[in-house]
């Protein structure tokens, strides 16, 4: 793993992390809603699998409901599934020469088809040489292999035709317009080319510059004869029949049967459904830790801004206080000296006697006695009131 690698693996991890996994519990709730979503698309397309009657080429008419009066017109739509054999629509006309010229043929095996895509792959060899990564020793002589793919995707039209019938009678024509749907290739063609090093080649490797070391080129084909189901839209358009993609459905062109697209999408359901669970869980708990850490900062936080406050409230107090104890330090008259210290002026009055002969700080220090009782009349007191001068 080179540096840049590890560098945003550790990025990431971080990000994913911070706030105390908030944004690892987001990503994840948002993954679960992800899978409940694509758990109910698959849950429906199976609810319409169920309902759609499985049928041969030849009983699709007795179940559309068709216009007798006027077949030009096209019909409602409806969602079959349907078992045939793939040929070439210019099967259907009988001519030799219009047959030859509406078919494909595999450059590789000369089999006859009717979608080719060929995929040419170039590959890369890349020497991390001594000039070209220094700094990583333990990857001078690693090697990264880089794909370069060309693709080539043709098509006829072609219809799926009842298996073993000459000639062709009944059949169903297949849009492919706007379909992505995964189609049932079949490989026939895979060679690895290998390309013959130049005299820059030794340079090239040693200075880390990559070479070009061999050419793949394979070609995958649908062809003629092979049996095929198709789950779409089947409908009569100009008194022919037609059968188009779903998008809704994850199927298009399979060779699976009706049953085992049935077992296919049960399967899928259950772990969505047990994936959706778990992701939703676990975003939950992660959530929540976030929620309950981040929770606890805040009162810390906060706890520690209202110990602030009180503390410079107090400082201020005490200052206040001072002040005041050296004002009333001063030059006091017998009659107004505080009866306990004998040095500050008589400030605080004892509830509910009523006496005022004590100074702030002593009524402080009676008050917290276990039994707080008032140095004249010795009758206890609840606490005291500070008296101020007008």
């Amino acid at each position: 793993m080179s540096s840049h690698e590890q560098a945003l693996i550790s990025l990431v991890s971080q990000l994913a992390l911070s706030f105390d996994g908030a944004i690892l519990g987001v990503a994840l709730a948002y993954a679960a809603v992800r899978t409940v979503l694509k758990l109910n698309s698959v849950s429906s397309a199976l609810r319409k699998l169920h309902n759609a009657p499985s049928v041969q080429v030849s009983d699709l008419r007795s179940i559309l409901s068709l216009d007798h009066s006027d077949e030009s017109q096209p019909s409602d739509a409806k969602l079959v599934v349907v078992r045939g054999t793939v040929e070439a629509k210019s099967a259907i006309d009988g001519n030799w020469n219009i047959l030859n010229s509406g078919v494909l043929v595999s450059q590789g095996t000369k089999e006859r088809a009717v979608v080719l895509q060929r995929t040419q792959t170039c590959v890369y060899n890349e020497w991390k040489g001594f000039v070209g990564w220094p700094s990583d020793l333990r990857a001078i002589f690693s090697r990264s292999w880089r794909e370069r793919e060309s693709k080539v995707f043709r098509t006829v039209p072609f219809i799926l035709a009842e298996g073993g019938r000459r000639p062709i009678s009944e059949f169903v024509a297949v849009d492919m317009d706007g379909s992505r749907h995964p189609l049932p290739l079949t490989t026939v063609y895979h060679h690895l080319h290998p390309v013959n090093p130049s005299p820059y080649t030794f340079l090239e490797a040693l200075f880390g510059h990559r070479y070009p070391v061999g050419l793949l080129d394979e070609e995958k084909i649908l062809p003629l004869g092979k049996e095929i189901s198709a789950v779409g839209l089947c409908s009569v358009k100009d008194g022919v029949l037609e059968i188009k993609s779903c998008k809704d459905f994850p199927y298009f062109l399979s060779e699976m049967s009706k049953d085992q697209m049935v077992v296919d999408l049960t399967s899928r359901t259950k772990v969505l459904f047990w994936s959706g669970i778990f992701l939703g869980s676990v975003s939950i708990g992660v959530l929540a830790y976030a929620v309950s850490r981040n929770w606890n900062r805040w009162k810390v936080w906060r706890q520690q801004r209202e110990l602030q406050r009180s503390i410079r409230a107090s400082n201020a107090e005490a200052q206040s206080q001072e002040e005041e104890e050296e004002e009333d330090a001063g030059d006091v008259p017998d009659g107004q000296l505080c009866v306990i210290c004998l040095m500050r002026r008589r400030r605080s009055a004892f509830i509910p006697c009523g006496h005022l002969v004590c100074c702030q700080l002593c009524s402080i220090s009676i008050e917290r006695d276990v039994a707080p009782k008032c140095p004249v009349c010795r009758q206890q007191i609840r606490t005291s009131v500070r008296i101020y001068d007008s």
